[in-house]
């Protein structure tokens, strides 16, 4: 690995991880079994730890660093408004939560136009089903397995992965549907043609047997992320939008992960020519350097809100700082051009690359995605196509994708694992350069999952 030009000092990553493991208690984690790295800096698309080990983050912290680490015009705008002001309620009119909303209405698909702030992504899902749960009067909500649409209670029970199962009281008024997945098609089609007709009728028998009266929304994240990063085939979003008015059911497009620049347009759903009713949002909006997210409503349902309240509110709805740190973000966007990086690299560098790969590698079932959102699908044996980990594994069933993401570091590569896949999600601002990088290091850590096959 190369080595940050900062001298090491495991000392002070032996003293942060000792507070650490004392007083943090971690997420999605048994807390006894974890050994987190100690980090001692950032910057662009690398990462570095007191013993001067540098990785190239093939991740995006949690896939929403998308301008990099420490853009110093996003650091610099944080810091100004500090001096500014720092906090202020959201009941006021404060200039820069304004500006912030104004550019990001003008990137929405559509009449998005009216923008309600909220912390993350979770929040907003929450408050996006709130939204449209209110305006329809109805109650249930239709989401998609391979699904993930956050944490919070409504969120985690709209989810569709094992990260739901411990806290699904069932009580939600959730219904989940299978979308569209070819590779493990649960239609059985053969063509991305058959897969959108077939899943577009069982979404349609779902609602008829749910009772279509009883349904306020449908949501699904634009690309699933986390799941699986499954584009959508052609005609399925648009067909969901068909269904949607065909019943008076509100459409939620979840842009937490896929928005800003990820796919190559500032918002996936632009991919599809479709608008939903809806659209959450957070990560990319400002690169994660404060915590931000949000819910863009559509006139109709922003109207349903003129002269009656809407029931929900954060203390830190457009925070300041958050809003600050998301004008800088956009402006960087666009001046320096990172939406169109993502889809050239995407295109031309990433795509190409990694199919590359799967020509060489017999774990490499099959590679998807845009952009630079992509997923390598790891196979036991191509012909079955058996994951080459069990669905949900843990502990020594998961060993194979533990050796790949050894592998992966120890050629400075950190990847994003889940389950039998590898994701290559860096910063939407990441140079060709940086691409072959990591793709050699994913080269050699595919070799190790190669071992597995049959």
């Amino acid at each position: 690995m190369t080595p940050h030009a900062a001298a090491p000092d495991p000392q002070a990553g032996a003293a942060v991880k000792a507070a650490d493991r004392a007083h943090v208690f971690h997420s999605w984690s048994a807390q006894g079994l974890i050994d987190p790295l100690a980090v001692a800096g950032a910057e662009g698309s690398y990462f570095w730890d007191y013993d001067g080990n540098r990785y190239l983050d093939f991740t995006s912290g949690l896939v929403y660093t998308n301008i990099g680490y420490q853009h110093p015009k996003v650091v610099a705008a944080i810091q100004e408004q500090a001096g500014k002001l720092t906090t202020f309620a959201p009941a006021f009119a404060i200039d820069v939560r304004s500006e912030a909303a104004r550019l990001i209405a003008e990137r929405t698909p559509g009449d998005l136009d009216k923008i309600f702030f909220t912390n993350g992504g979770a929040e907003a899902v929450e408050n996006a089903v709130r939204m449209a749960r209110l305006h329809t009067g109805r109650t249930k909500v239709l989401s998609a397995y391979r699904s993930y649409h956050g944490a919070t209670s409504t969120a985690i029970n709209l989810t569709g992965d094992p990260r739901r199962w411990a806290s699904d009281n069932g009580s939600a008024g959730v219904v989940r549907f299978w979308a569209p997945f070819l590779y493990r098609s649960p239609f059985y089609a053969t063509t991305e043609a058959e897969e959108c007709a077939r899943a577009l009728q069982h979404l349609e028998d779902t609602i008829a047997f749910e009772g279509p009266a009883t349904i306020a929304a449908i949501i699904l994240e634009t690309v699933p992320g986390t799941a699986g990063i499954m584009t959508p085939p052609p005609g399925y979003l648009a067909g969901v939008r068909e269904i949607c008015d065909k019943y008076g059911i509100v459409f939620v497009l979840d842009e937490v992960m896929a928005g800003f620049g990820r796919t190559g347009k500032w918002f996936a759903a632009d991919h599809y020519d479709v608008v939903p009713d809806l659209m959450t949002f957070a990560k990319g909006v400002n690169s994660g350097y404060v915590p931000l997210g949000g819910v863009a409503i559509s006139a109709e349902i922003a109207a349903t809100f003129d002269k009656r309240p809407f029931p929900g509110g954060l203390t830190y709805s457009g925070h300041p700082l958050a809003c600050a740190a998301a004008v800088a973000t956009i402006q960087v966007m666009e001046d320096e051009k990172v939406v169109e990086n993502a889809a050239h690299i995407g295109e031309n560098v990433l795509g190409p690359g990694l199919r590359e790969l799967a020509e060489r590698h017999p774990s490499v079932g099959e590679v998807r995605g845009m952009g630079v959102f992509w997923a390598l699908e790891l196979v036991k044996n191509r012909e079955t196509r058996e994951p080459l980990v069990p669905y949900n594994a843990a502990g020594e069933a998961a060993a194979p994708m533990a050796a790949l993401g050894a592998a992966a570091k120890k050629n400075g590569l950190w990847p994003f694992i889940n389950m039998n896949r590898t994701h290559a999600v860096p910063a939407c601002n990441v140079s060709e350069a940086e691409i072959k990088e990591g793709l050699a290091a994913l080269d050699a850590a595919l070799s190790v999952a190669d071992e597995y096959t049959a």
